[in-house]
């Protein structure tokens, strides 16, 4: 099935970035900056918990209206930091705490992947985000996306049929043409049973101590990571100039 392939959709957050380890390390700035003191780890986990967990559900049952996920994390954080002994923070640090999202940091391999891959295929944004948020993160984060789709041009979330089936039709493209690469099983099955190919992106440490997804097999690909795929795809490796600063610097 890969032969057939000429584009590639990437989801965003574990497979491309570092979307726990990031939160944390912002939040520890939260710390330096102002003295507030928290679990860090803790408020992370259950951050993205309460937003997937509990709000998307509700949006994709149509028993909340749509919200973009910057409003989604907004309404999650709202809950937690009360949960978690936050309290007394200004609007803008809580606003501060939100954009952390808009900062997150690509696993090391991520550019340096997405950059050979886009030698063959165009390499395109398929998340959750909303695509103010995907262009601040590939701003800060030097992502080489030919093109973001996030789900406010869809008013769907993943893994809702709109979104892989309104990818394809954007890049004018066939599902069998087109291939998701993630590190989420439910992500990847979901693609899968509209025709898309497949490609399982290992993260061993998306969440920390508690590990990343394991694949659950039957995917066209698995890949080690990004530079693993590329190798897997064909696409020739691309010397770096030993002056320019390591991806994610």
């Amino acid at each position: 099935m890969t032969t057939t392939v000429r584009a590639l959709l990437f989801d965003v957050f574990g497979t491309v970035v570092d979307w726990r380890g990031s939160l944390v390390t912002g939040l520890q700035g939260l710390s330096a900056k102002h003295g507030v003191q928290g679990d860090w780890e803790r408020l992370a986990d259950a951050w993205r918990a309460e937003a997937y967990e509990a709000i998307l559900p509700q949006i994709a049952a149509r028993s909340l209206p749509w919200l973009p996920l910057d409003e989604v994390h907004r309404l999650a954080l709202d809950e937690l930091l009360p949960r978690h002994g936050l309290v007394g923070l200004t609007t803008a640090e809580v606003a501060w705490i939100n954009r952390l999202w808009h900062q997150l940091t690509p696993w090391p391999d991520a550019v340096p992947g997405l950059t050979r891959l886009r030698q063959g295929y165009p390499v395109c944004a398929l998340s959750n985000g909303n695509v103010s948020l995907l262009l601040d993160m590939a701003r800060h984060a030097g992502l080489p996306w030919d093109m973001l789709f996030g789900a406010d041009l869809f008013k769907r979330y993943k893994p809702a049929a709109e979104v892989y089936l309104g990818a394809c039709a954007l890049l004018d493209l066939q599902p069998e043409q087109v291939m998701l690469c993630a590190a989420h099983n439910g992500d990847l099955q979901a693609a899968k049973e509209l025709g898309l190919a497949t490609a399982f992106i290992q993260r061993p440490w998306e969440k920390g101590p508690a590990g990343g997804e394991v694949s659950s097999g039957g995917w066209d690909l698995e890949a080690s990571d990004l530079q693993d795929l590329a190798d897997q795809l064909g696409m020739a490796a691309i010397e770096r100039d030993p002056a320019e600063p390591e991806p994610g610097d």
